[in-house]
């Protein structure tokens, strides 16, 4: 033990000696940085730099570099979705840095050397949370465990366990404090019971063993030498002055009853040690080129990435049951496997975009340049922002040349230039919606490739969405991108005026521009998915409120639930309970109110309807599932009256936090009479569903081409009946109709 001791104080010591060096080496260098542009290919003084790492395991490293290693602040994610976020000397992992399982379990504080050591808190998938201090990945010196059920430990740690003087208090209000060896009582220590009974004395392994006093509330005690084994126990009641009830008390109930809700608890054990993760760097320099040119075949193997680069340890070094490399569950052992969230049980919709696909190369500089935008350093996030993040000209070129630069790593795609614009403000934006830059980064440019929907839109845009349905990526017109930078201002103050707004939430705005003959520019809008749920979508509808050209143009037994159906095939009105329509109300007034100040037109609302007594999703044909799983009528599934009545005398309805996402309603079914009104009359028949909602395609303002086709239809229809019409127009007839869709409860 003493020799073990020794040996961590000295390796300790020598890791304390080579970081004092390692920080003064590094603030003579980033003393001796500058800046520079994205596009400068001068040389600087400074080797220091920032880059972008894509490596051979389908690693990937951003951040600072010095020498051919990372040096200063970086982030790694590995492919088995662990991330590392802090900073680096020389190569390894030192300093202050938050390391980040696929679990969700975290450790936020100092490495050295690749090792959690020194100060840090590690937050569990249990709940469980321990701050304090480490030495070599393991908890020694003083630090503090809080349980998720309730109970605590606070005190000293070696080698992992509970060791020296500590206190551990229950959730029911029992306490000890004292001695501990190897996670469990152990010396002299004190137990107070909720109920003011207490003993101090010793204690042996967890149990009291030896010498030691019980005590009474009431001033009675018993003093004696105790053990679990009644042969060995003995000892004298001494009764207090008062008359007292414990003359009969047998020494044996202490260790029956009193101590048996007090258990320890075992700590969460951790999968595997950032130390176990660090990546290997030998070699590096000799190797840089020719592991950049296998980045080809990388993403052959990973179907849609642009890793490439340098292996980490293996994961197979993890030891179960030790601390040090054991399982982040208490049960056993776990296979680490890749992020839980590009997981999903259902089937994609649209096609993945692999090697050979037309837009394959588009795609690939998409991700390049999302991945520099995310990870380039820049200042502190706050909310208030100058007007002149919103400048039109606040934009910002990088240049990707095949064999990468200074700011930009090699790629085997062409060479391409990348454009941010109002860069602050999205990344602002991603804040406000509470988006994490390294999950953003994961869904966008992960492993797994992205999905193209079938075909384009009506505008001719292409719609992309990200392998875990987050995401939806949107190539737009240059006319587009001009309302969106236009109306950014208003649009940041709405969303962060109106936290529930149901407006579509923009992420990012770029654009790639193709180098050579074809001087090709795609822009393109990053924005969030509606339908990002586990729920299957059966039915889904883009309503507007008008009636030229707002049914679907295919045939019924071609219908399925990725279908979207328009106004004149919606055949339902949704009843919300009272909170849940009166907040839906307010907002759908706000959000018009805000599209007509900004004269916008031609959006819609975007419903997407789950029914919740449907044991399977339709794949073909235009109807909607029954109760009883018969779908030849085309009726939708009743409910029995004690659903009704459960719905009906819920006070809240409240089964979501946020307004359009996952709400508890019913659907009616309706039918129309006539051909000249757009809601039909109800029918009674009731559907218990769950329902999404917000209101998309809302960057199309009333500009000269809108006010042509509004002149030219209105010479052949109602001019009341078409979508080009003034916005303000618009936005009353939009408000009516959607009003009459969406009713109270009663």
């Amino acid at each position: 033990m003493n020799k073990k001791l020794s040996f961590k104080k000295s390796f300790e010591a020598k890791l304390k000696n080579s970081q004092v060096a390692a920080k003064k080496k590094a603030i003579s260098l980033f003393t001796a940085m500058s800046v520079a542009h994205v596009d400068d290919e001068e040389s600087n003084t400074c080797d220091v730099h920032h880059v972008e790492k894509a490596l051979p395991g389908g690693d990937f490293y951003t951040g600072q570099w010095y020498k051919s290693l990372p040096h200063g602040r970086g982030n790694y994610l590995w492919t088995d979705g662990c991330m590392y976020i802090g900073e680096w000397f020389k190569g390894k992992i030192m300093g202050k840095g938050k390391f980040i399982w696929p679990s969700g379990a975290t450790y936020e504080g100092d490495f050295k050397h690749g090792f959690m050591d020194g100060q840090g808190t590690f937050s569990g998938i249990s709940g469980d949370t321990y701050k304090g201090s480490w030495i070599m990945n393991l908890k020694q010196g003083e630090g503090t465990y809080s349980f998720s059920h309730g109970d605590c430990y606070e005190g000293e740690w070696c080698d992992g366990y509970q060791e020296g003087h500590g206190i551990y208090r229950w959730k029911n209000g029992d306490h000890y404090v004292g001695q501990w060896n190897k996670g469990l009582m152990n010396g002299n220590g004190k137990m107070v019971w909720s109920n003011g009974n207490e003993y101090e004395g010793c204690w042996e392994e967890g149990i009291p063993k030896g010498n030691g006093t019980y005590k009474w509330p009431d001033g009675s005690s018993y003093v004696g030498v105790w053990s679990k084994d009644g042969i060995e126990q003995n000892g004298t009641y001494h009764p207090s002055d008062s008359q007292t009830d414990n003359l009969d008390w047998d020494p044996q109930q202490m260790f029956l009853e009193d101590l048996k809700d007090c258990k320890i608890c075992p700590c969460e054990k951790i999968s595997i040690m950032p130390s176990e993760k660090m990546p290997n760097w030998t070699g590096m320099a000799k190797e840089n080129n020719r592991m950049q040119k296998r980045f080809d075949g990388s993403l052959s193997r990973h179907s849609f990435s642009d890793f490439d680069g340098f292996s980490s340890a293996s994961e197979e070094n993890s030891r179960d049951g030790d601390e040090r490399g054991g399982n982040i569950n208490q049960e056993g052992p776990v296979t680490m496997a890749r992020s839980p969230l590009l997981v999903m049980a259902m089937k994609k919709q649209g096609k993945s975009i692999s090697r050979g696909h037309k837009n394959y190369e588009l795609m690939l500089n998409l991700q390049l340049g999302i991945r520099h935008s995310v990870g380039r350093p820049g200042p502190a996030i706050t909310l208030e922002l100058k007007s002149s993040a919103f400048d039109p000209n606040e934009k910002v070129w990088t240049r990707f040349p095949p064999e990468g630069s200074k700011h930009t790593p090699s790629h085997q795609s062409c060479e391409f230039r990348w454009k941010d614009y109002c860069p602050l403000v999205f990344r602002t934006l991603r804040k406000l919606f509470d988006v994490d830059a390294a999950d953003y980064m994961l869904s966008l440019c992960g492993s797994d490739a992205l999905r193209e929907l079938s075909s384009p839109g009506k505008s001719g845009s292409f719609f992309y969405l990200t392998s875990d349905d987050k995401y939806m990526i949107k190539t737009m017109k240059k006319t587009e991108a001009k309302v969106l930078i236009r109306m950014l201002p208003a649009y940041y103050k709405h969303v962060r005026s109106f936290k529930d707004t149901l407006v579509t939430k923009f992420f990012g705005l770029h654009c790639v521009k193709l180098t050579g003959a074809v001087q090709k520019k795609v822009r393109f809008v990053i924005m969030g998915n509606l339908f990002c749920t586990d729920h299957v979508i059966h039915r889904r509808f883009d309503l507007k409120g008008s009636f030229q050209g707002r049914t679907t143009a295919i045939p019924e037994s071609e219908i399925d639930p990725t279908t979207t159906l328009k106004d004149l095939d919606l055949n339902y009105i949704f009843r919300l309970q009272k909170l849940w329509f009166e907040e839906f109300r307010r907002q759908v007034d706000k959000d018009c109110d805000f599209l007509e100040r900004e004269r916008i037109m031609d959006y819609s609302l975007l419903v997407g309807l789950h029914f919740r007594d449907v044991s399977s999703t339709p794949t073909s044909g235009a109807i909607t599932p029954t109760g009883n799983g018969d779908c030849e009528n085309g009726e939708a599934p009743r409910l029995s009256q004690a659903s009704n009545d459960q719905l009906v005398i819920d006070p809240t309805g409240r089964s979501s936090d946020r307004l359009g996402i996952k709400i508890a309603a019913r659907a009616e079914k309706t039918v129309r009479k006539t051909d000249c009104e757009l809601v039909g009359e109800p029918t009674g028949v009731t559907s218990d569903v769950i329902l999404f909602f917000g209101i998309i395609d809302i960057l199309q303002d009333y500009d000269i081409s809108k006010k042509l086709e509004h002149a030219y239809k209105s010479m052949q229809y109602d001019p009341t009946s078409i979508s080009a019409v003034d916005p303000k127009l618009y936005s009353k007839r939009f408000r009516d109709f959607i009003f009459k869709v969406f009713v109270q409860d009663t």
